[in-house]
């Protein structure tokens, strides 16, 4: 009710045809609708606002006496709320050229020393919402539209949040006595806060679009177009925090996108759930090291040996919250904690996972910074305390962070993980033994993308269980036959958790348990789940606080060890848990020996015989067995051990309902067919093979035979709501009171395994050309590879090149591209041999050429009609991102759209890199490229031919990365280098046979050259690296050569 009167309240002083408190005294036109639309719900309501403003602020010299008319003091010379004309903003700052021309009215020298400032400042928003629930939908929905500061700034007696982002700008100017900038750049200024403007403009568009799109609008009460927002501009100080990013947006949210206030945990509806305050557990105390070394969240950690722990990375740590690359060691005896130095160690991230083998450990992928996602594999010693990045081989492993890891053997499996807007759902194994990467072929019901999801390891199979799947969190539970590679869909007994991600994890005594994670509400909640039974049970301990998101969870012994967890926010700064260590010797006794409040069936399957635990009234706990109480061997096993397929078969009537019963009890074989009997009067169902250890087909259950009439002519989902709540008993008793028989499968069949795009396409070609009368020889043009730039599909240049396929290209570009799952096709053409190279890519089927491509966490957006980009080239791009160029500048003699020029800049970190490219398409893209990548500032583009624009004398390392030969600017390449010397990478295309010959031919060029520019440098070559095969016998070499001054 409060909230309601102040809303109400609210609108009624903003409908007061008197001036707001704001220096405007009025609304901001262009937000108008979208503060409606706030307004319009009854759940929010604005407070102050502002559209965005281009100013122009006084700030007094710092005094005690000095009168705050705002936060920092000072008022504005200059506003606007919309974009500025900077010829007119310029006038008003200068006269004649003479200096300034504002403030000539100051009577005081203290005035004319006042700081000048040009700002611009996006759009905010105060919203007062009903509940928390409330703020976090709508901050979520906020930072998807690009406001990713946005946050709740007030949860105490109101729950206030800002809608905000970061596309700010403030330079000095100088002083109102003495400017220190010229006309032109003050224009500049101006043509740039115009460009932020409309960036603004769009996001704010964006957002508004977006609530109305959803079930935002449908919650309105209108108010007949008002809105109770103020026009003053709440430009609120938060603390600087890691903006979110499009994963981490999803934890401000309590359920998923929806208003839902269902996270509060219903204790009087049971369900089986105990409660327990008196759990053994404790904070853990470090010894000489103060408690914040592991303040920490999105880090890794797992267990050394029977008493220590491996830590790295993650955000946190004692000073200023940042990203972490420290590998701790945790002593859980002595409780100390030891930062193990080393050489070499991997760039600060999160994210990422942690892996034990032997006396090695594997870090693998993770996120460095918002835009450069890792796929990297960086192996430690703890013996000989080294850092090595391993150069991987096999299947091409895409970069993501988020993601799990599981070791088995000598492999580690990985799945899932987010890489920018991709969520991952492919399974990769890597060999530790031959730093391998191989991609699993999924088999099964495998789980469909996810991030922040939890995975553990029991012996030969591995569980994954919740995550976020992109729109919602997940609760679903698969296992991993690795002998097999088959994927599972496991059905579960009792009151499974509730959907959540960034939760913990873990198995101890034959039980797997979850705890924690997103949504906050059931922390205190631990859930297990007998591995055998396959039945949940829960405890709240009432004790157990923290907030466990993104944290890390540790068996040692007997004990559970929690490291970290936490979230930033905004208002409150970033929040961290205190290490934990739980006795779970005393939790598995709590658990044994109380009983549930409703007396239950506990289903256990043991030795091919089924029991289960009677739980009496008076507390007693009687052991019963099922229909069989004798050990027996498998029916349908014969004496050579061959196992015999069976079937349930039901009359047409009942296959429905009992398929229902079948699936949700995993009961159903999910490899075979289901096929009918008797002209479609039965249906038959494969039936797993621990079904038919269960299944009596005896008069037994048919002792409580029940008239099922009424129960099948049920809606479907009635019915569905009936099966989700019985037991397996009772589900066996209404099976067979439907009739069920289990019969020898005498027709078993496999389901059709999903066929390979390579083969759906070569099917549906070959029917098209038997359509039209072509010779199937044709085929033989399908390529059976291709590349995929962006959302692009490149088949190679020899494909579909007979011209009979452009008699039927109308019905064949459009099935190529169904087949092979892409709404954009292309050929590629051979690179023009011109100075420029451009590309002769054809496009095939769809729109433009234009992509935007991410790779190695580097992003490239050009046209690939304009510009050559090439796959094959990877891994040597990968080779030159893991170099170490901090404090080098580089010069790079063939650009193109950054090929190399990104991965020195945005991964190996160089001082400088100069561009040079004379491909004006190319040029274009480049220049584009450096802005997304963030690392503009850091290079000069210089267009034109690079013998005339490359710079002399600068370089400690020159790229030469032109194909089939760069000799024609070996002498640039020389001259750019400093007079110390430097290295070459010089690129070429070699006849394998000749690769020697060819080696010492660029060695004794580079000497020649240098001697002849007066360099007296030795030359050597340092390294060859064998990129890739570019034609038969032909291969791309790079040769990496070294010039140093000659010792004299």
């Amino acid at each position: 009710m409060e909230f309601q009167k102040r809303k109400a309240a609210a609108i009624a002083a903003m409908s007061s045809p008197a001036p707001d408190k704001s220096p405007k005294g009025n609304l901001d036109a262009p937000i108008i609708p979208l503060l409606n639309s706030i307004n319009s719900h009854p759940y929010y309501f604005t407070t102050s606002s502002c559209s965005g403003r281009i100013s122009i602020l006084s700030q007094p010299v710092a005094t005690p006496s000095a009168v705050k008319k705002k936060a920092g003091g000072g008022f504005w010379l200059y506003v606007s709320h919309d974009p500025v004309q900077p010829s007119a903003l310029s006038a008003l700052l200068f006269h004649d050229q003479g200096g300034p021309c504002l403030g000539a009215e100051s009577d005081t020298e203290t005035r004319f020393s006042d700081t000048l400032v040009f700002r611009f400042e996006p759009l905010i928003i105060a919203v007062e919402c009903e509940n928390i629930e409330a703020a976090q939908w709508l901050v979520s929905m906020a930072i998807s539209c690009g406001f990713r500061e946005s946050g709740i700034t007030s949860v105490s007696k109101r729950v206030i949040i800002a809608i905000r982002c970061s596309i700010r700008l403030e330079v000095p100017l100088g002083t109102k006595r003495k400017l220190m900038v010229s006309p032109e750049y003050v224009e500049y200024l101006a043509e740039m806060a115009n460009e932020k403007m409309a960036a603004n403009r769009k996001r704010t568009d964006l957002l508004h679009e977006k609530l109305m799109a959803s079930e935002f609008s449908e919650h309105g009460n209108h108010v007949d177009g008002q809105t109770n927002c103020k026009g003053g501009e709440a430009f609120l100080e938060m603390e600087k925090m890691e903006p979110f990013d499009d994963s981490q947006k999803n934890e401000l949210r309590v359920l998923g996108t929806k208003l839902n206030k269902e996270s509060n945990l219903q204790q009087d509806q049971n369900d089986g759930m105990l409660e327990e305050g008196c759990v053994h557990l404790s904070s853990f105390k470090l010894v000489g090291e103060p408690i914040e070394r592991l303040w920490l969240w999105g880090h890794s950690a797992c267990a050394l040996n029977e008493k220590d722990i491996i830590i790295f990375g993650g955000f946190g740590g004692i000073g200023r919250h940042a990203r972490r690359n420290e590998l701790l060691l945790l002593d859980t005896v002595s409780h100390t904690v030891e930062i193990i130095a080393s050489a070499g160690p991997p760039s600060p991230r999160l994210g990422h996972t942690c892996s034990v083998i032997g006396d090695s450990i594997y870090i693998i992928g993770g996120r460095s910074d918002p835009t450069n996602i890792l796929n990297e594999v960086w192996m430690f010693n703890y013996k000989t305390k080294d850092w090595v990045l391993l150069q991987c081989s096999g299947c091409f492993f895409p970069a993501r962070h988020r993601h799990t890891a599981v070791v088995t053997g000598t492999k580690i499996y990985v799945y899932g993980g987010i890489n920018n807007e991709a969520i991952l759902s492919t399974l990769y194994a890597f060999d530790t033994n031959t730093y391998e990467w191989s991609e699993i072929e999924p088999i099964g019901d495998q789980p469909g993308p996810c991030h922040s999801h939890s995975m553990v390891a029991d012996g030969l199979h591995f569980y994954v269980f919740g995550g976020h799947n992109g729109e919602t969190a997940l609760n679903g539970l698969y296992s991993f036959d690795v002998q097999k590679s088959q994927w599972r869909n496991i059905r579960t007994d009792g009151k499974p958790p509730r959907s959540r991600f960034s939760h913990l994890m873990f198995i101890y005594s034959k039980c797997l348990f979850v705890l924690g994670g997103c949504p906050v509400g059931e922390s205190q909640e631990v859930f297990l789940l007998d591995i055998q039974s396959m039945s949940w049970r829960s405890l709240v301990i009432k004790s157990l606080q923290g907030l466990f998101v993104r944290s890390t969870s540790s068996v040692i012994g007997d004990d559970l060890i929690i490291i970290g967890g936490g979230a930033a926010c905004y208002a409150f700064g970033t929040k961290f848990s205190e290490p934990l260590k739980i006795s779970l010797a005393h939790l598995m006794c709590i658990l044994e020996n109380k009983v549930p409040n409703n007396a239950e069936e506990k289903h256990l399957k043991c030795h091919n015989r089924q029991y289960y635990h009677q739980y009496n009234p008076d507390g007693s706990v009687e052991k019963a067995y099922g229909p069989d109480e004798m050990d027996v061997e498998h029916e349908d096993s014969g004496a050579s051990g061959s196992t015999i397929p069976y079937v349930l078969s039901l009359v047409k009537n009942y296959a429905k309902f009992g398929k229902d019963i079948l699936k949700k009890f995993g009961w159903l074989d999910p490899e075979k067919q289901v096929y009918s009997l008797d002209g479609g009067k039965y249906i038959c169902f494969p039936i797993a093979r621990e079904f038919c250890c269960l299944w009596e087909d005896k008069q037994e259950h048919r002792d409580q035979i029940v008239d099922l009439t009424t129960f099948v002519s049920l809606s479907s989902h009635i019915s569905r709501n009936l099966v989700k709540d019985i037991s397996s008993s009772d589900a066996l008793r209404l099976l067979a009171a439907c009739g069920a028989t289990k019969l020898v499968d005498e027709n078993a069949k496999l389901k059709k395994k999903p066929s390979s795009p390579h083969k759906v396409m070569t099917e549906a070609v070959t029917t098209l050309l038997n359509n039209h009368g072509l010779p199937l020889e044709l085929l033989e043009q399908m390529p059976s590879r291709w590349e995929k730039l962006g959302d692009i599909i490149v088949l190679p240049v020899g494909s579909f090149k007979d011209p009979v396929w452009d008699s039927i290209k109308e019905e064949l570009w459009p099935l190529v591209a169904e087949s092979l799952g892409t709404h954009r096709l292309a050929r590629q053409g051979r690179i023009a041999q011109t100075g420029t190279r451009d590309s002769n890519l054809e496009i095939l089927w769809g729109k433009d050429g234009w992509v935007d491509h991410s790779e190695n966490g580097i992003h490239y957006c050009f046209d690939t009609t304009k510009c050559m980009f090439s796959w094959g080239n990877l891994s040597e791009k990968l080779r030159m991102a893991r170099l170490d160029c901090r404090g080098e500048v580089i010069v790079d003699l063939f650009a193109g759209v950054g090929y190399f020029t990104l991965p020195f800049l945005v991964r190996a970190n160089a001082k400088m890199v100069y561009a040079c490219e004379w491909n004006p398409e190319s040029v274009k893209a480049l220049h584009h490229n450096l802005q997304i990548n963030n690392v503009s500032d850091r290079c000069v583009v210089l267009d034109g031919d690079n013998r005339d624009t490359s710079p002399g004398g600068v370089a400690d390392r020159v790229c030469l990365g032109l194909l089939p030969s760069s000799e024609c600017s070996w002498i640039t390449a020389v001259r750019a280098l400093r007079d110390g010397g430097g290295i070459l990478h010089i690129h070429g295309n070699v006849k394998d046979s000749e690769e020697s010959s060819w080696v010492k031919y660029v060695l004794q060029s580079i000497s020649e050259i240098a001697f002849s520019q007066g360099r007296v440098w030795d030359i050597v070559a340092e390294h060859v690296e064998r990129v890739k095969w570019y034609a038969p016998h032909l291969r791309h070499i790079v040769v990496d050569v070294r010039c140093r001054l000659k010792s004299m």
